[in-house]
């Protein structure tokens, strides 16, 4: 099998609510996907989807993706997808960096590797955990009591676990953390997560403040080393995630003892190869782990999901279901979430089929030679 064709399209995904906020005033009501297409000499097509959450958030941003693509595939034709682990290696030798360029490339590679062999990517990654898996659900930055009042709404669509968007004023982050924690049931889970808002002084204020609560503290601080230090003040579980970017940063933070719970985000390390190695090493370590991505559609979801299907029930902190924060379905077949859970397909690779209708026409197509 080689490498015939690569189509790009954008797809924009108005989100459910109209706007998501997080810390520094940062909000987005649009998110802007990419959408690619791996055509073979085979007929088969394998589909990826990589959603930066916006260029303020991680060292990523949409038009990035694009013009990315645009540079890496020209070397990718002529190649077997299904080596995936090869074709990684070919990836970081002609496109140094910017992994999240190749993350739709290779979750596209994955997703014909496993029509290929006629398997769910959800098999090929190591085989499949229980029935389904739990899901989280992001609070958008508000007040504290608007923050609170969603909990209930949310945990009627059937979540138990929460994701405090926080990262402001220390002071009314303290309350939010506090109006939220009042509205907790038994087995509920909550997580603080400041996404690098606060000053060391300011964490150290905040975990002081909640110490009596039962929350998670997540990335409260820009760099490793003021995580670490807030980590080391505190009895509360400790979450890192922006700074969780490959597998030499896990082993430091695991002999560092930094953190019991990290976020593995596909786009982040670059694909779901490189995603699954270090998931693996989590779960050899025993690290705890919420399995997800910057953001996404369909695709992403179905991406993420057996990504986390396929992870040990004792290891998977929590997931999430993208594609239910957005207005705009991009594909058919795509995992949907019943009673807070999800679960991946049993069908032949990711299990979608795009919405070609709703892609509209590639902003982008490489052919040989072109």
């Amino acid at each position: 099998m080689k490498i015939t064709q690569i189509d790009l399209y954008q797809v924009d995904l108005p989100l459910q609510e109209g706007n998501y906020n997080w810390s520094g005033g940062k909000s987005v009501s649009v998110f802007d996907s990419s959408i690619v297409a791996v055509g073979t000499d085979t007929g088969i097509t394998g589909f990826g989807e990589v959603c930066p959450l916006g260029p303020f958030y991680l060292p990523a941003y949409a038009g990035g993706v694009r013009a990315g693509i645009a540079e890496l595939g020209p070397h990718l034709m002529g190649h077997n997808p299904c080596e995936v682990e090869k074709l990684n290696v070919h990836m970081d030798r002609v496109l140094k960096g910017h992994p999240y360029v190749k993350s739709a490339v290779d979750i596209a590679c994955w997703d014909l590797l496993g029509q290929t062999a006629g398997l769910p990517v959800c098999t090929l990654l190591g085989g499949q955990y229980g029935k389904d898996f739990a899901l989280y659900r992001a609070i958008s930055q508000e007040s504290p009591d608007a923050m609170a009042e969603k909990v209930a709404g949310y945990r009627a669509e059937g979540y138990t676990r929460f994701q405090l968007k926080v990262g402001g004023d220390p002071d009314v982050d303290i309350d939010r953390i506090h109006a939220v924690s009042e509205k907790l049931l038994p087995g509920d889970k909550l997580v603080a997560d400041a996404n690098t808002g606060w000053r060391m002084h300011e964490a150290m204020r905040v975990v002081k403040a909640i110490e009596t609560l039962d929350v998670y503290v997540e990335q409260p601080c820009l760099t490793y080393e003021e995580c670490l230090s807030i980590r080391r003040q505190t009895p509360l579980p400790f979450v890192l995630d922006e700074n969780i970017d490959g597998l030499d940063i896990l082993l430091r933070g695991r002999a560092d003892l930094a953190m019991d719970v990290v976020n593995i985000k596909i786009s982040k390390f670059g694909g779901l190869t490189k995603a699954r190695q270090a998931r693996d090493l989590c779960a050899r370590l025993g690290i705890a782990m919420t399995i997800e991505d910057s953001w996404g559609g369909d695709i992403t979801t179905a991406a993420i999901a057996h990504l986390a299907h396929s992870t040990p029930t004792d290891v998977l902190f929590t997931s999430t279901d993208f594609n239910s924060y957005v207005t705009v379905s991009t594909a058919e077949g795509a995992p949907q979430r019943i009673d807070g859970r999800l679960q991946a397909s049993n069908q032949p690779g990711l299990g979608v089929r795009p919405k070609m209708s709703v892609l509209g026409s590639p902003v982008l197509t490489l052919r040989p030679g072109a």
